[in-house]
């Protein structure tokens, strides 16, 4: 089975927190979780969302957190993914590395659509329908700016961010993005000036990058095959097939998401859970045909139909022949290997 994706910590992470006057110690009590989470690189969704939770409750000005946190955090704490960010050839670059090698670190996604004047950045979790806590999602933005400001050597500034949690007051927050906030919206959102994208980076390194984007790309290719959501949601249905009929809310809270969310991320991966549950069926009607021991009205069972009619018009249509025809020929094939 494979895992759920779990947080890694970021370095430097904790002592972030300290520089604002906030100990480790004070947010693993307030987070309600063990010490031993300070010395663990990673966490669940559901223990990282407690964490910034809790340093939200114990630094009280959110808003100047929100604006102080990104900028305590040297290059030289930065994970590999977000050094190839900063090493970028531009703002753009830096941009869609990020989004990128976002997934190695959830629960973040990072979107952009580049339109018009304007270049839309929105922030949405992943592996869960929990909204993030208000000071976690301020910060990354944050921080997508901070990092242009960096990248260029220039105070650049944003034309609107929008959050989808109410927050106040904001005028501190308006004055460090240097454009309006609006709360209430229907997503969180930075939005840039298209034209501040195609700044160089002026802590561009070529020679760096050719070291860090080959490993981070095999590292995502294999992160995805072994997080894949089609293979999730398939050994899902395997397990819970026989006889009774299973649909997408029962998968989807069993993982911990919406209908809508598990839907859109079978779409990332270009599938849909009619067709992993007829793939789901169809495995496993092979692999239960080639148990000799098991009839036919076993398998149907099995692979979740309730007569045997349904299976065997399901079995046809998949091989082009009777689940009996198909049994006969696999035992010829191997009675001759």
């Amino acid at each position: 089975m494979t895992e759920h994706p779990r947080i890694k910590i970021p370095d430097g992470f904790w002592a972030g927190l300290y520089q604002l006057g906030v100990t480790a110690q004070a947010v693993a009590r307030k987070a309600k979780l063990p010490l031993t989470v300070i010395t663990e690189s990673v966490v669940t969704t559901e223990q990282y969302f407690a964490i910034w939770q809790a340093f939200s409750d114990l630094v009280g000005n959110m808003e100047a957190a929100i604006i102080k946190l990104p900028k305590v955090f040297e290059p030289s704490h930065y994970p590999p993914s977000v050094l190839a960010a900063y090493h970028a050839r531009d703002y753009r670059d830096a941009l869609n590395r990020m989004a990128r090698y976002k997934e190695m670190c959830p629960p973040e996604n990072i979107r952009i659509v580049e339109e018009g004047g304007s270049c839309i950045i929105e922030v949405e979790w992943s592996d869960t329908d929990q909204p993030g806590p208000p000071l976690l999602v301020g910060t990354t933005l944050a921080f997508l700016l901070e990092l242009g400001r960096r990248g260029t050597g220039v105070p650049l500034k944003a034309s609107l961010v929008e959050f989808k949690h109410t927050m106040n007051p904001v005028q501190g927050m308006e004055d460090y993005f240097g454009c309006p906030i609006q709360i209430g919206e229907k997503c969180n959102r930075l939005t840039l000036h298209r034209e501040d994208l195609d700044r160089p980076f002026v802590s561009y390194n070529a020679e760096l990058l050719d070291i860090l984007t080959p490993i981070l790309n095999q590292t995502l290719d294999e992160q995805r095959r072994r997080h894949s959501m089609t293979e999730i949601v398939k050994w899902i249905l395997k397990r819970s097939l026989t006889g009774d009929r299973v649909e997408i809310q029962n998968v989807a809270s069993e993982l911990r998401m919406s209908e809508r969310t598990l839907q859109r991320r079978l779409n990332d991966e270009q599938t849909s859970f009619k067709q992993l549950l007829k793939e789901a069926r169809h495995e496993l009607a092979r692999e239960y045909l080639s148990n000799l021991y098991l009839d036919i009205k076993e398998v149907a069972f099995l692979v979740g139909y309730k007569d045997q009619s349904s299976f065997y018009r399901a079995f046809r249509g998949w091989e082009g022949i009777t689940p009996l025809n198909w049994r006969a020929e696999y035992v010829n094939i191997n009675s001759i290997n």
